[in-house]
């Protein structure tokens, strides 16, 4: 399992690796035995996404296991760091980190135009159409890895999260925001276009 990307700072540790079909992941070495039956009817690729992030975790904190809330939040045991998970097959990215941290991996695809209404509010005023794909998949990522520290379930993407104007550029930093009526919080962003992909980090 290659490493792909090293993304790592000061503050947190962040790792993309590529899946390697010729590397075997053992189940029963990798995943948590409270997590077991979770795969369960997972997809192939599903699994081997889930078994990626073990293994990187191996690698970075052998000492520890990813569980879950009973909102599906990972939450890292022994809780004395933060944790962020992303994947899109054949990727998987993982996050550790001092402070909260929201990472999103997405594949850059046409079909993100079909949902545009779903998740742009704000965003309408400075999106450049002639590059419109890139311009909503970057908006898609920092969105969900704002989801990902600053959530609630009576949320929407579109309604209360908010990615300020940019320029798309391979690496770049923008400011967003989590609002609602009563309150409103600020948040950096760095994005990364590489490949076929774009990475979301928030802090």
């Amino acid at each position: 399992m290659p490493l792909y990307k090293d993304l790592s700072d000061d503050v947190a540790k962040i790792l993309i690796w590529e899946f390697d079909k010729d590397e075997e992941l053992d189940v029963d070495f990798l995943l948590e035995p409270e997590n077991q039956d979770k795969i369960l009817g997972y997809h192939p690729n599903k699994i081997a996404e889930v078994l990626m992030v073990r293994k990187m975790l191996k690698v970075l904190l052998p000492d520890h296991k990813i569980l879950y809330r009973e909102n599906g939040e990972p939450y890292l045991f022994p809780q004395d760091f933060h944790i962020s998970i992303s994947h899109s097959y054949p990727l998987a990215a993982l996050a550790i980190s001092t402070k909260k941290v929201g990472i999103d991996l997405e594949k850059r695809k046409e079909k993100i135009k079909n949902i545009r209404h779903k998740f742009v509010l704000h965003e309408d005023l400075y999106i450049d159409n002639s590059k419109e794909m890139d311009f909503l998949t970057a908006i898609w990522c920092v969105k969900e890895a704002l989801y990902k520290i600053h959530h609630s379930k009576h949320w929407s993407l579109k309604k209360h999260y908010d990615v300020l104007p940019f320029e798309l550029q391979e690496q770049f930093t923008v400011k967003s925001r989590v609002y609602d009526l009563e309150n409103e919080d600020f948040f950096k962003a760095q994005i990364f276009f590489f490949d076929h992909y774009c990475f979301a980090v928030v802090d």
